[in-house]
């Protein structure tokens, strides 16, 4: 198969597991992860009808965003305050899990001379390999940056849920989209993006609320 062929394949899965949350596919953003992917493949997905893509490391982000410029870039790694920045031309960064990296983005930001797009990491699993906020620490780091970093604008909230059997995943991201709801109504606030769910598990995250899909593999595998 090719990218492409991938692409629709990816796109008519979250179609139906939307209509399986009541919802439509339009609710529902695919990120292309470039990760693993050579100049070439991504061309091809862009070609193929996909422009908004990720990296999780800057070094290569930053060529990446210079060979590609028509593309919407977002960076879903773990960020570094050294590295911050770097960071002025992605659409959201999905990483923010510390008040030392949120005071960094900020004074960038307003140095950039407009707010940057931020999503507020929180690790529902508890496993220690993983980056995040702990469930119950969130609420309190959500209300320090809106009350104290004016040039944060936190569209919502990202997770990774445990590598194992796609169906394991579903109370892991049952706890994000709680969470995700619970925050904005307790702290008034108004969100639009869950971003949830990778090529292992990504149509049960869309039926436990993401509104944003990570989708790597998936997208680049050949067919054997």
């Amino acid at each position: 198969m090719s990218i492409g062929d991938n692409l629709k394949d990816v796109q008519a899965r979250i179609k139906e597991a939307a209509r399986r949350s009541g919802r439509t596919e339009a609710d529902i953003q695919l990120l292309g992860i470039t990760k693993f992917a050579s100049d070439e493949e991504v061309k091809e997905l862009i070609k193929a009808g996909l422009n908004t893509l990720g990296e999780n490391r800057i070094q290569k982000a930053r060529k990446r965003m210079v060979t590609f410029p028509e593309a919407d870039w977002h960076f879903v790694g773990s960020l570094q305050t050294n590295k911050v920045r770097y960071c002025r031309q992605f659409a959201l960064i999905h990483s923010l899990d510390r008040w030392r990296l949120a005071r960094e983005i900020n004074k960038r930001a307003r140095r950039w001379g407009r707010p940057q797009k931020i999503l507020i990491q929180v690790n529902v699993s508890g496993e220690q390999t993983k980056h995040g906020l702990e469930p119950g620490s969130a609420k309190r780091f959500v209300k320090k940056v809106v009350q104290e970093c004016p040039y944060l604008e936190i569209r919502g909230l990202m997770m990774m849920a445990p590598f194992v059997a796609p169906e394991k995943t579903r109370p892991f991201f049952r706890k994000a989209s709680e969470l995700y709801h619970s925050l904005q109504q307790e702290l008034d606030l108004k969100w639009d993006t869950l971003s949830m769910g990778m090529t292992n598990d990504f149509e049960v995250a869309i039926e436990e609320g993401a509104t944003l899909v990570r989708i790597g593999t998936a997208l680049f595998a050949k067919e054997e």
